[in-house]
């Protein structure tokens, strides 16, 4: 799909809130609510996308094609029909809650499209977790193009993994109460003996030093839109961070990939805010949330609350964490909000 889109007739579209949207972002919903669907066909599904755009910009035919491209052989030939429902079960239509506790799924089919658009060199994500009575329980990140460290590998891994994509990405899952672990993708697609099970345990990083720490932040963070700009200046080179600066990792888009930079080690803090014209969407934070929550960091909004996963009751699209979310290693967290706090009472 990626390769079609800087063809002729490829086709990048801007939705109303000015982000893209592509035919792999209705492909992929359509594909986890097919699959979900047959599995699960008693849990909703609540997701990003819905069908009446694919219809308004006349992208059936190359949805569909995506999508049946990838079909099994014991999966029966989809129509038109059968994906443009599916696309539709994860939408906002689909299903009302009420105040009622509730199972449902929540999915991003692709968290951060400007990175899946810019190629090799920013992270995007697929993300799927599992919400029971208010809490999530399950949780699946797929980053294709995630890059290893190959401080581990021999010479020879790491020139293979060089010409060969098949050595990037990572699938990331998280159960309640088991941790969280990663998997090549690699690993999954094309199983080895050698490589059979190949399952990592992950832990956030141990930094306890604000300075010290790694930060998150999109390719199009400046320093001075920084949240704790006031109290630190920012930089991207590692070698010229000092006492009173901190360490942007500016190599992520969308929030999921930098959710899973917390709980891979990579980074030890991400912190959203929350701008009073923009809505905060469960699927940028659901999966991320249990994967940094098992790999030992905390999550919670800049006044040390919980994030509430049913505060639109109805819908379970919206949530409205007070100022934004923190997301940290744990060791951070109070000495982070402190500082938000400051700076919040100074405003």
């Amino acid at each position: 799909v990626k390769s079609s889109l800087f063809s002729s007739d490829g086709r990048i579209f801007e939705k109303n809130d000015q982000t893209p949207v592509t035919v792999a972002d209705f492909g992929v919903q359509a594909l986890v609510s097919l699959e979900l669907g047959k599995l699960f066909p008693s849990i909703p599904l609540v997701a990003e996308e819905d069908s009446a755009f694919v219809r308004s910009n006349n992208l059936e035919d190359p949805v569909v094609k995506a999508v049946t491209r990838q079909a099994s052989a014991e999966d029966k030939p989809w129509t038109h029909d059968d994906v443009l429902k599916a696309i539709d079960r994860g939408g906002k239509e689909a299903f009302t809650f009420g105040t009622k506790t509730a199972t449902y799924w929540v999915l991003d089919p692709i968290d951060g499209t400007r990175g899946f658009l810019k190629g090799s060199e920013a992270l995007y994500v697929v993300g799927l977790a599992l919400v029971v009575e208010g809490e999530i329980v399950l949780g699946v990140m797929g980053c294709p193009n995630w890059q290893y460290d190959s401080s581990n590998e021999s010479t020879t891994e790491v020139q293979e993994n060089r010409k060969n994509l098949a050595g990037s990405g990572i699938i990331m899952i998280a159960h309640i109460g088991c941790g969280v672990w990663t998997k090549r993708l690699s690993d999954m697609l094309y199983a080895t003996t050698k490589m059979i099970n190949g399952w990592t345990r992950c832990f956030v990083d141990g930094c306890c030093l604000i300075h010290e720490a790694r930060f998150c932040a999109s390719d199009s963070q400046s320093s001075d839109s920084f949240p704790l700009s006031t109290t630190f200046s920012a930089t991207t080179i590692a070698d010229s961070a000092g006492n009173n600066q901190i360490l942007l990792l500016p190599t992520c888009c969308g929030s999921l990939c930098k959710y899973l930079m917390v709980a891979s080690g990579r980074a030890g803090v991400y912190i959203h805010s929350g701008k009073v014209q923009t809505s905060i969407k469960i699927w940028d934070h659901a999966v991320g949330i249990i994967c940094v929550l098992e790999a030992g960091g905390k999550v919670t909004d800049w006044k040390g609350s919980q994030v509430d996963l049913a505060a639109d009751k109805d819908g379970r699209r919206i949530i409205y964490p007070s100022g934004g979310i923190l997301v940290t290693n744990g060791n951070l967290h109070d000495q982070i909000l402190d500082k938000i706090s400051s700076v919040s009472s100074n405003v």
